[in-house]
């Protein structure tokens, strides 16, 4: 399954409602001390069947309840997940000429399925994290040299 800007869209308000209670009610007993986790489930009828998940799985749930919760659309990538340089350009909120640049500069790692590029989603997120933290960085670097300045920036 990859991203795809065309096919999500954003939670109803009352799927954000539910997000917020689900995600509260499931982060408040979640367990990290053990492997798996005991949940159940109530079908139409209204019997409850015991599920047990690894606890790496309800604390994935949780976090896309918190991500629901603040009214954002999710989709999950499996790590291993390659996409087109559409779908990379859309997860980085740049134009796919611009993305195209990056992988000929050998800046983002990809290969070619034929005529097609491909990006391992995980080459993606590593990218992605390292400019959102040179960005963090530069805006901290900023900020200290307005303050050694005297710029009003208290």
């Amino acid at each position: 399954m990859t991203p795809s800007a065309a096919t999500m869209s954003l939670p109803a308000a009352k799927d954000v409602e539910l997000a917020v209670r689900g995600q509260r009610a499931l982060a408040a007993y979640l367990s990290t001390q053990v492997d798996t986790q005991h949940i159940q489930i109530f079908d139409a009828q209204n019997r409850a069947h015991e599920v047990e998940l690894p606890t790496s799985a309800l604390r994935l749930l949780v976090e896309i309840l918190a991500e629901l919760a603040d009214g954002n659309a999710v989709k999950v990538v499996p790590v291993h997940a390659e996409l087109t340089t559409q779908e990379a350009a859309d997860l980085l909120n740049v134009s796919r000429p611009h993305f195209v640049k990056l992988l000929e500069d050998g800046i983002i790692p990809f290969h070619r399925a034929g005529k097609h590029r491909r990006v391992k989603f995980a080459d993606l997120m590593q990218y992605k994290t390292e400019r959102e933290q040179a960005s963090t960085e530069a805006m901290a670097d900023l900020a200290r040299q307005s303050q050694e300045l005297g710029l009003g920036y208290e």
